[in-house]
């Protein structure tokens, strides 16, 4: 078949400047290559052409500004001038672009995937959501809780969905136990920044206030272990290390803190792994209704335990002894508590972390990621 992937307008696509969907589709897409021919559609960058085929793949950018209105013309614009049939359009994220991708390709299958609730009522009309629902063969979720909250408000999409959990890069992310690449870089990053033998408790994300970090810095002040330094990675936005008055914020407190705090900014893409690595314990310390985050894919194969709050779909990761839940995620003494335990009892930290490697092997492979796509885009519902 001849497919037609639209990522949003945020990010390009190969992920050079980071994204969970960017990534989630550069994860997935050497493995659909394999069986359909893919054309990929996303923004513009300055590092990437206009248009360009790697490995079989057709890549193809349009200006967007990062507002979905000036790069859904730039879509629309393709199909109506484009001369191929796509038997599939999947949609990532977007539902606001199926009915305009519709009225241009009536006769193709569109399929949404989605990563964050946009079928709410503050983003968009109920009447268009009813005709994105009708016009919609399936939906991908990235987890229950996505699923849940869209038949929440278009129950009549119940029967359209299917959730389908993301995957991560097992041979990146890595044990350092296991991996001697891995061993290396977690030995690299701890001589370049002085972290020795200390136990990192490591936060990975974009560094807002819905992404919840200063409850973790505030955590410190209960932390009974004095070799553990907390490294925040990540800045207000990606590829942007601009301080924000909450980055400002954050900093202040970390400033304080009667353990050592690193907060490194930015951190390109394609070296978050080697944090990972160096780590030993990760927290998602998420206070809005997380979606359910990658960072726990990723922790999880570089085997790490991971404390993870109980928002969104997060809870749906932690399984089979690999994390811990966080009840109230505004609550710094949770937190404390759970790694005070956990920092006391290092076997049992690994083995935790042992048990979440073993997890994403055999669960969250983009192999796997790939054929349960390859499954709906194959059987007709």
């Amino acid at each position: 078949m001849n497919i037609l992937m639209i990522c949003t307008e945020k990010l390009p696509v190969p992920n050079i400047r980071g994204g969970a969907i960017q990534t989630y589709i550069c994860g997935v897409v050497s493995h659909l290559s394999k069986h359909h021919r893919i054309t990929i559609l996303s923004r513009t960058d300055p590092d990437l052409p206009l248009e360009e085929v790697v490995d079989g793949i057709r890549y193809v950018r349009f200006d967007s500004d990062g507002l979905l209105d000036v790069y859904s013309r730039g879509v629309i614009d393709f199909l109506e001038n484009n001369s191929e049939y796509y038997n599939i359009i999947h949609i990532f994220n977007r539902p606001k672009l199926i009915l305009p991708v519709r009225k241009v390709a009536p006769s193709s299958r569109i399929i949404l995937n989605m990563h964050n609730d946009m079928f709410n009522p503050a983003k968009i009309h109920r009447s268009e959501g009813t005709a994105v629902v009708e016009q919609t063969e399936r939906i991908i979720t990235i987890s229950n809780y996505i699923g849940s909250a869209i038949c929440d408000f278009f129950p009549q999409a119940s029967t359209k969905l299917k959730t389908i959990y993301s995957g991560v890069d097992l041979a990146r992310f890595a044990p350092w136990v296991e991996s001697s690449s891995a061993l290396e870089a977690r030995e690299s990053i701890r001589s370049q920044y002085n972290l020795g033998s200390k136990k990192i408790i490591l936060f990975v994300g974009r560094l807002s206030r819905n992404k919840g970090p200063h409850v973790l810095v505030r955590a410190m002040s209960e932390l009974k272990h004095s070799d553990a330094v907390l490294v925040i990675v990540g800045g207000a936005w990606f590829s942007d290390n601009t301080i924000s008055d909450y980055v400002a914020y954050v900093r202040a407190l970390a400033e304080r803190a009667p353990i050592p705090v690193l907060t490194t900014g930015y951190v390109n893409a394609h070296d978050v792994h080697r944090w990972f690595c160096a780590g030993d314990i990760f927290v998602c310390t998420s206070i809005w209704q997380e979606p359910l985050a990658r960072v726990h894919y990723e922790a999880m194969a570089a085997g790490l335990p991971f404390l993870t709050t109980a928002r969104g779909g997060n809870p749906e990761i932690v399984k089979n002894n690999n994390g811990l839940l966080i009840s109230n995620p505004e609550n710094p003494s949770e937190y404390a508590q759970n790694l005070n335990t956990m920092l006391s009892d290092l076997n049992q930290m690994r083995q935790m972390g042992i048990n979440g490697r073993r997890l994403a092997e055999q669960h969250f492979t983009w192999k796997r990621v790939a054929q349960d796509i390859l499954s709906v885009w194959e059987q007709r519902v």
